[in-house]
């Protein structure tokens, strides 16, 4: 049994949040299940990977709010000065203060975060600084998108930006329930480095990142 919490029609069209008995909080879209709090793993390695491989000390973008993992794990890094996050859904934003407060841990009230509503793929594309990481945590990953405009985030004008929007030496990480190997083919053709760091999972295949320099 789940308890409904809230439900609204965002930009990606129906999103839910709801608890388990067990006290855990799960987010749909569209009657996909899309994320929950249960463990966070992968997302927080999402995080810490790219950090730990930064040239220096710098400034991370998280694409995708979530229910906050990896914005906590990047107000504990020692090696994250700024830390800006692009959500496009209102409601995520106000569930993370709402509902989600135990996970995120008083991060959100951190002075070095600026959280913005916006469109991520539209974000990238237009003006802005240059960030040392960019980690991206959009939907289930390239290959199961929510809404079919996020697919632009992963193919060539997407990674286009991406690159144009990273410093010399940054670091792309990319989140995805599953292995990806044609998007792993294509951030080879890109990038000097990228590794594959897979996360297992209760059930199912294991969450993976991928890592980009």
């Amino acid at each position: 049994m789940s308890t409904l919490l809230d439900r609204v029609v965002g930009r990606c069209g129906e999103l839910v949040l709801r608890r388990d008995d067990d006290g855990h909080h799960e987010v749909i879209a569209n009657g996909v299940f899309l994320m929950d709090t249960r463990n966070g793993e992968s997302e927080r390695l999402l995080v810490t990977a790219a950090a730990d491989r930064m040239p220096a000390a710098g400034h991370v973008l998280i694409g995708g709010l979530g229910v906050g993992f990896s914005l906590r794990a990047a107000v504990e890094h020692p090696r994250v000065r700024r830390i800006t996050v692009v959500e496009r859904e209102s409601a995520v934003i106000r569930w993370a203060v709402e509902h989600l407060s135990h996970v995120t841990a008083g991060a959100l009230d951190d002075p070095r975060l600026t959280v913005v509503e916006a469109d991520l793929v539209e974000h990238l594309h237009g003006p802005g600084p240059r960030f040392d990481a960019i980690c991206l945590d959009i939907d289930n990953g390239p290959h199961w998108t929510v809404t079919e405009g996020n697919r632009r985030l992963y193919d060539d004008s997407g990674l286009d930006a991406v690159r144009r929007r990273l410093t010399d030496r940054g670091v792309l990480a990319v989140w995805s329930a599953a292995a990806v190997p044609e998007f792993e083919a294509v951030l080879r053709t890109r990038f000097d480095d990228v590794e594959v760091l897979a996360v297992a999972v209760m059930r199912g295949e294991p969450d993976t990142v991928l890592v980009a320099q």
